[in-house]
């Protein structure tokens, strides 16, 4: 806890500035990969950068939320945030592709401690009436970052430098350790019990196993290839060790009775469903504007602003009203504009205004936004102060977990969709695939000097056909979306009690 209240808003700052570069650095460096590519060559392996970084996070998620339970957050967050830095620094200076995916498996490692343990922080040291309106700000943070990060990569990238979305985060991070070291006073009261490594490792390996099979299938080798097979049998035999584990061990990474609470397993799946469906806003909008509509990659960028603004709506008004209702009700409000916004999505044509998009994407930010408060606090509801952590890192590991496979699927989905639309488009025309368009080349609809040699009749063809594909795969997440909103009512009646909870954890 914090000795003094006027310290508060001091390790508050710190932890925002945290949670901002973790959850920033995947979109922020995705948006200048081509740049990158270009500088370090490894084109047929860029695909690591990213990959490295998400598969140590996700693997990180769990072990180090339970280790900051059995042996006190503050010191997993600093160590969190100080290998997150060195990371970050060795990436600015990475002379290879192969370099650079190395260093951002460092930086992931790091960033694995950041999310989770920040969001426990802010329970442990908050009273029950002030929980709800500083995980919304906690949360508006991480819906900000998934819109500015892929803006800010496209500015530093194209003003200054590639090397400077990670060297950006140092003076952040520097900034965040001053602010927890000096004003974050732990209780020192934690029970130093035996670690699970049997299910620390078979979870690693599963995880891993399981990234890679998703990342590799259907570009480096087909899914029904020998090396992609034996990843997802790895990922079923480690993932089934990692449960039998669990049950057996006397601390486990996962306590599997967390999953008997109600409120707790439904908070977790909607955080996996969320996850997975939000993604591809991020994914696709942008390609939607750029090549449909033609515009920049700047603009594609800030035509994210809109959902950004909703999701910080959300997430703020969900924190402000978590003690005023059940977490159930303000769930269904966050579901039924959720729903509305992404079925409207999926009703676009190359013809929809930019007005009409504007107000779609509102209404799917405002939606997505409740989650990002509410999930991790109900995730802690009545969870006893030793626990917090092991909840608060499932819930973030299951949201990226969703992530993953969301847009895995989905880009497979709408990629697939494209091709036959295309060759549905051009059946019978005869040197249409010499028209000016290459397959391959995504530089003819996506360049503004590219796209105007594409005759008209052609241009138009692959618009749509981009187009249906896009608003197709929004349609097709409607299906998640439902199941979110039966789980949705698995969540009880539980709401914020102040007065049950007296102290601050």
């Amino acid at each position: 806890m914090i000795k003094h209240d006027s310290n508060i808003n001091l390790v508050t700052a710190g932890l925002l500035l945290a949670i901002l570069m973790s959850a920033m650095d995947n979109t922020i460096v995705a948006t200048a990969m081509g740049t990158i590519v270009s500088d370090l060559g490894g084109l047929d392996k860029f695909v690591w950068v990213t990959s490295a970084y998400m598969v140590a996070v996700m693997a990180g998620m769990p072990i180090f939320g339970k280790l900051s339970d059995m042996y006190g957050r503050k010191r997993f967050f600093l160590f969190g945030l100080t290998v997150f830095l060195i990371g970050s620094a060795l990436c600015g200076f990475a002379q290879t592709i192969v370099q650079l995916s190395i260093f951002r498996a460092i930086q992931g490692i790091g960033g694995g401690a950041l999310m989770p343990i920040a969001f426990t922080i802010v329970f442990d040291i908050f009273p029950p009436e002030k929980r709800g309106k500083m995980t919304g700000l906690l949360g508006a943070v991480f819906g900000l970052s998934s819109v500015l990060g892929p803006l800010l990569g496209a500015y530093i990238t194209d003003y200054i430098s590639w090397h400077w979305i990670f060297y950006v985060n140092i003076p952040l991070g520097l900034v965040s350790i001053i602010l927890i070291v000096r004003y974050y006073h732990e209780s020192l009261q934690h029970s130093k019990l035996k670690i699970d490594w049997l299910g620390a490792v078979t979870l690693v390996i599963s995880v891993v196993s399981l990234m890679f099979a998703l990342e590799l299938g259907g570009k480096e080798y087909d899914w029904d290839s020998a090396p992609i097979i034996s990843l997802f049998t790895s990922f079923v035999v480690f993932f089934v060790a990692f449960f039998i584990a669990e049950f057996k061990a006397a601390e486990p990474i996962l306590p599997l009775w967390l999953f008997k609470r109600r409120l707790f397993a439904a908070s977790q799946i909607l955080a996996f469903l969320y996850g997975g469906t939000f993604i591809i806003l991020t994914v696709f909008i942008p390609i939607f504007v750029q090549a449909v509509y033609g515009g920049t990659a700047k603009n594609a960028g800030l035509i994210l602003t809109p959902m950004m603004l909703g999701s910080v709506a959300g997430s703020s008004i969900g924190g402000i009203f978590l003690t005023k209702t059940s977490y159930r009700n303000l769930m269904i409000i966050s579901i039924i504009s959720y729903a509305v916004g992404m079925y409207c999505l999926g009703t676009m044509t190359e013809d929809t205004s930019r007005l009409m998009l504007t107000i779609f994407m509102i209404l799917v930010g405002f939606g997505v936004g409740f989650s990002f408060s509410l999930l991790p606090t109900a995730s802690l509801h009545n969870l006893e102060p030793q626990y917090r952590g092991t909840a608060n890192s499932t819930n973030s590991f299951l949201r990226s977990f969703g992530m993953t496979l969301g847009v895995t699927i989905y880009g497979t989905i709408q990629n697939n969709v494209f091709t036959d639309r295309l060759k549905e488009a051009f059946k019978g025309m005869q040197g249409a695939g010499g028209g000016g368009f290459k397959m391959g080349d995504p530089r003819e609809i996506f360049e503004a000097s590219e796209r105007a040699k594409i005759p008209g009749v052609i241009l138009d063809k692959i618009i749509h056909a981009l187009s249906e594909s896009i608003t197709y795969t929004f349609t097709l997440t409607l299906i998640p979306i439902a199941l979110a909103a039966v789980t949705i009512y698995f969540m009880g009646k539980a709401r914020v009690e102040v007065n049950k909870e007296g102290s601050r954890g």
